[in-house]
C-alpha cells in the first residue's frame, strides 16, 4: 500500500461523518495519475502554495496602502492566518484538515492591488463586473500557468470553497464553511490591532458591548470566537456560531468599516489608487497591444472581451508593481544624451 492510500485509511477512520474525505473527492476537470504520498487535497495545497499568484500576496495590500511599518498584515499574512485559524477548528471538529488548508492558502490569490478599493473600481469599470472569490478561481483555472498549460487543475472541492469563502452563498462542504468564518475572524481581529498601530483607533474606542462578549485583547477575541463556533458546530451538519457571539461579531466589523475601512484618514491615499487603476484601464482599452505578450498569449484562440484581459492583468499585479506601471507609462523621463 503506498503512503497516499494509508492517509486516505486514516482519513476514513479518524474524521467526522461530516468531513469531506480525500478519496472522495469529485475529482479534477483534467484527469490526471494520482499521486503514491500525497492525497489530492495535499497535491493542491502545495500547488497553491508554489504559484506566482501565492508569491505575490506578500505586496498586495490588506488595508493599509504600502504601509512602511514592517508589522502591517499582507494579504499574504492574512492568507496564512486564515489558514491557521481554519484549521484549528477542522481539527477540533474533525474536518479535513488539507482541505480547509488548501481553500483558505487560495481564497485571496484573485485579489487586486490595493485591497477593496481595486476591487470596487475593477467592478465599476468591467461591463462584466469584478468579484475577487470569482477572480481567485479564474486564477487556478486559467491564469496561472503550470508546465505550459492553463491553471493549476484543481479539485472540485477547492475551487468551490475559493468561489464561496465571501458572500451569500455557503459552501457545500464544512471544510469550505470552516474557512468562510475563520477569514471573517482573522481580518476583522488583524485589522483592528493594525489599525491600533496606526494610530486610527484606540483600544477604548471599540464598541463596548461587543468587547465584553468577545473580549479585550486581540488573543481573547481570537479563542472566543473560534471556541464559540466549535462548541456550537460539534457533531453537526453545518458550521454554526452562537447568536450571541455572532452579533458582537458583527457589530465589531461595522464598526471597522465606520472607523476604520471608510475612515478618512486610513484612506487618505484612496483617490489616488481609484485614478491610477482607472488611468490604466483607460489606457489599455485604447492600446491593447501594450499588455504584455506572456499575458496575451494565455487568451489565444479565445473569444474572451478585452475589458476582462485587462482586468486580469490588473488585478494580478502587485500595490508596488502597478504604481511603477502607471509611474512608466504616465510621467516623463528626463531627457539623456543618446
Amino acid at each position: 500500500m503506498n503512503i497516499r492510500q494509508r492517509i486516505e485509511e486514516s482519513e476514513e477512520k479518524n474524521l467526522s461523518q461530516y468531513a469531506m474525505l480525500s478519496k472522495n473527492s469529485k475529482g479534477r476537470k483534467e484527469t490526471e495519475e494520482k499521486c503514491s504520498i500525497r492525497t489530492d487535497f495535499q497535491r493542491d495545497r502545495d500547488r497553491i502554495i508554489h504559484s506566482k499568484s501565492f508569491r505575490r500576496l506578500k505586496h498586495k495590500t490588506q488595508v493599509f496602502i504600502a504601509p512602511e511599518g514592517d508589522h502591517y498584515r499582507t494579504r499574504l499574512t492574512h492568507t496564512l492566518e486564515v489558514s491557521q485559524i481554519g484549521r484549528t477548528i477542522g481539527r477540533a471538529l474533525g474536518l479535513n484538515e488539507d482541505l480547509i488548508e488548501a481553500i483558505a492558502l487560495g481564497h485571496d490569490l484573485g485579489h487586486t492591488p490595493f485591497g477593496h478599493t481595486g476591487e470596487r473600481v475593477l467592478n465599476q469599470l468591467n461591463p462584466n463586473g469584478f468579484r475577487h472569490n470569482e477572480q481567485s478561481v479564474k486564477v487556478v483555472d486559467f491564469l496561472e500557468q503550470k508546465n505550459g498549460r492553463n491553471g493549476l487543475n484543481l479539485t472540485y472541492e477547492v475551487r468551490e470553497g475559493i468561489r464561496h469563502h465571501s458572500g451569500d452563498s455557503e459552501s457545500q462542504t464544512l471544510e469550505g464553511q470552516v474557512v468562510k468564518y475563520a477569514d471573517r475572524i482573522a481580518y476583522i481581529n488583524h485589522d483592528i490591532d493594525d489599525a491600533i498601530r496606526a494610530g486610527v483607533l484606540n483600544a477604548a474606542d471599540l464598541p463596548e458591548k461587543a468587547i465584553e462578549v468577545l473580549g479585550q485583547s486581540h488573543g481573547q477575541r481570537i479563542n472566543n470566537m473560534i471556541f464559540d463556533i466549535i462548541k456550537n458546530s460539534m457533531g453537526k451538519a453545518s458550521i454554526l456560531i452562537s447568536s450571541r457571539v455572532g452579533k458582537a461579531t458583527d457589530e465589531l466589523r461595522n464598526f471597522m468599516f465606520d472607523n476604520v475601512y471608510l475612515n478618512k484618514n486610513a484612506k487618505s491615499e484612496e483617490k489616488k489608487t481609484e485614478y491610477i487603476i482607472e488611468q490604466l484601464y483607460g489606457y489599455y482599452m485604447k492600446n491593447n497591444n501594450s499588455l504584455p505578450k506572456e499575458h496575451l498569449d494565455i487568451y489565444k484562440g479565445m473569444n474572451l472581451g478585452i475589458e476582462d484581459i485587462i482586468c486580469d492583468y490588473i488585478a494580478g499585479t502587485t500595490d508596488r508593481f502597478i504604481m511603477n506601471l502607471y509611474y512608466n507609462i504616465f510621467i516623463p523621463k528626463p531627457w539623456q544624451k543618446l
